[in-house]
């Protein structure tokens, strides 16, 4: 499945990265590794990853996320996770016992607005 991974800017200091598709492999997830990466280094003060989008991740994505997590807070920014997550996503968290690591938020108006 194609994957894409798209980042904006959508307001005050707040960087948008719309993840779609399935991110499973490197391949699959090197687009939003990219994306996190330039977040984290730019001036956003938050960073929103839209997951609603996607269907299914694997540890390598997973990886990837917390990678993104670690930098964000080394750079003193935010990073919110945004839904609805679909199963397989809400799973992968739920597994690892990663979930208490990440800030969640129930869509990307919720994570802007919270």
């Amino acid at each position: 499945m194609d994957v894409s991974a798209a980042l904006e800017t959508v307001g005050d200091g707040v960087v948008l990265i719309r993840v779609r598709g399935s991110l499973d492999g490197w391949d699959g997830t090197a687009g939003m590794a990219a994306a996190l990466a330039a977040a984290a280094t730019g001036e956003g003060r938050l960073t929103v990853v839209d997951l609603s989008g996607v269907g299914f991740a694997d540890s390598t994505a997973l990886h990837a996320l917390l990678d993104g997590l670690r930098e964000h807070e080394s750079a003193g920014r935010r990073l919110v996770l945004a839904g609805p997550l679909g199963v397989n996503v809400r799973r992968l968290f739920e597994v690892t016992g990663t979930s208490d690591a990440f800030r969640f938020a129930a869509d990307v108006e919720t994570a802007i607005a919270g």
